[in-house]
């Protein structure tokens, strides 16, 4: 694998050289470059804190760079506000939208720049350029009269999109874009980007996915610690190659081994023919020291599960015992107190409180349900940080200004201050690092090795075929079936989409 320059390339239509960029005498960034070509994507990865964000910034003219060279088809440019990098043909696409809700999709899309008949906005106009707009893009379900706030996540990034390319931009960002995006969605998003690299727009990709990477990108640059490692046409790297560059270390697995002296011993939690109005006919048993893998595509009931065996959407039929006593899972705060935990899949508006202290976070359970345990709890946080290595100032830092992977640790360390019995995890890597991921892997491998029963769900086969010791599929609110931990994902995927049905789920 080499860096060196193809001379037979294209010219490159943005050149970034010895950017860099610190904030209160930090550097967080340190002679970084970058070459996005006409016509491809270009993958920007890097675990949290590595510097992407800040280069995507600096590109856009959020952040003024402290040195170095931005070059647009081979003229420096020097923005000091997003609306100059649109001017010359850049335009970014945050993770976060920028969208009105409350206005129309054409009033997004044109805002501040409207198309005028005299002194009034012609809105005839703005609409018929947003329909061809949208029509560039291969899209015809969303109508440019539609308020933003009537939109799913999917159609708003769209819109997103389409504001993008109506400033004629020649170079689009796009900053983990299918965060929030389900499959069917995702590939939309990739019918999207091929569009735009067909008209020769350069694209440059954000994303922890590595599948989405390999699937989008013609080159891909690592960042490590604020400094450019590689960049390597794709073709040159595999996963293995590629977490290397951006751990810093050589992984022989993605997913580590069970933990020595891991057992599978007595079942923990029994389910006996549980429903409600979205559930039917669930039979399920979790052993200590068993991680169950729980598979399904989007909206096959796997969240639902979770929640009505944490009594958030309860149960309505059948009889679950935990520990060999009934269990009725009637509330939250009754799962908690017989020793279930449910990690859930949106960290930010579920799970922390972003405004408040890393220790306020961690101790919020112990507070609410055992209050007479908050001493004993608070004296044993630090240590739980410690393993899990967390990166945080001190304890009193606000959990909003930790990256995604640490926020993700505080929310299992709330969980691990009650000791619980049973762990239900809900997509418990969704939007973190590969470093990151890791170690929740290696927590979830402590947690089975101590005893704790676990049912991992996650939309992520590889990961569910890399960590359970059982699979469960789901498909229709049902456990269709199991596969065996060996399964190809293409087993799994047709046992989830009702491709074939002889397998029998097991109890």
């Amino acid at each position: 694998m080499a860096n060196d320059v193809d001379p037979s390339a294209p010219e490159p239509v943005l050149q970034a050289s010895g950017l860099s960029k610190s904030f209160f005498g930090v550097p967080v960034l340190s002679d970084a470059s970058l070459s996005l070509v006409p016509g491809q994507v270009h993958g920007l990865v890097g675990e949290n804190g590595a510097g992407k964000s800040t280069l995507m910034k600096l590109l856009a003219g959020v952040y003024q760079r402290d040195s170095g060279i931005i070059e647009i088809s081979g003229r420096p440019v020097d923005f000091s506000h997003p609306t100059q990098a649109h001017s010359a043909g850049l335009s970014t696409v945050f993770q976060e939208f920028n969208l009105l809700p409350e206005r129309s999709v054409a009033e997004n899309i044109f805002l501040g720049r409207e198309p005028r008949r005299g002194i009034l906005v012609d809105t005839k106009s703005m609409q018929t350029r947003t329909s061809e707009l949208l029509g560039e893009l291969g899209v015809s379900s969303i109508r440019p009269g539609s308020l933003v706030n009537s939109l799913s996540v999917a159609q708003q990034q769209i819109v997103e999109i389409a504001k993008a390319i109506s400033y004629d931009a020649r170079i689009i960002s796009m900053d983990e874009p299918t965060a929030a995006l389900a499959g069917p969605e995702v590939d939309l998003l990739y019918g999207i980007i091929r569009r735009l690299t067909g008209r020769g727009v350069a694209v440059l990709y954000v994303s922890h996915r590595l599948k989405e990477i390999f699937d989008l990108c013609d080159t891909i640059t690592v960042l490590k610690d604020g400094r450019v490692v590689g960049s390597h046409p794709a073709s040159e790297l595999d996963d293995a190659a590629l977490v290397r560059l951006m751990v810093g270390r050589p992984i022989s697995a993605y997913f580590p081994d069970p933990e020595p002296g891991t057992e599978v011993g007595k079942i923990v939690l029994q389910v006996d023919g549980c429903g409600n109005d979205q559930l039917d006919s669930i039979d399920l048993s979790l052993r200590s020291g068993e991680i169950v893998g729980v598979a399904g595509l989007q909206g096959s009931g796997r969240t639902e599960l979770l929640e009505a065996l944490f009594g958030a959407a309860p149960f309505t039929r059948g009889t679950m015992e935990l520990e060999g006593a009934r269990y009725a899972g009637r509330s939250p705060r009754e799962a908690v107190r017989r020793g279930i935990a449910l990690i859930t899949e949106d960290r930010k508006s579920q799970g922390l409180s972003l405004n408040q202290s890393i220790l306020d976070n961690a101790l919020s359970v112990v507070r609410s349900v055992f209050p007479s345990r908050n001493r004993k709890a608070r004296a044993g946080i630090p240590g739980v940080f410690s393993s899990l290595e967390v990166a945080a100032r001190d304890l009193d830092q606000e959990v909003q200004y930790l990256s995604g992977g640490n926020q993700q640790k505080v929310v299992l360390a709330k969980w691990l201050a009650v000791n619980p019995r049973v762990v239900l995890l809900d997509e418990p890597t969704r939007g973190i690092d590969v470093g990151a991921k890791l170690a929740v892997y290696q927590l979830i491998r402590s947690l089975a090795a101590q005893g704790t029963a676990i049912l991992l769900v996650s939309s992520e086969l590889p990961e569910v075929l890399g960590m359970a010791d059982r699979i469960l599929v789901m498909r229709d609110g049902r456990i269709a079936g199991s596969a065996a931990p060996g399964s190809t994902e293409e087993e799994v995927l047709a046992l989830a989409a009702g491709v074939r049905t002889d397998q029998e789920a097991p109890k």
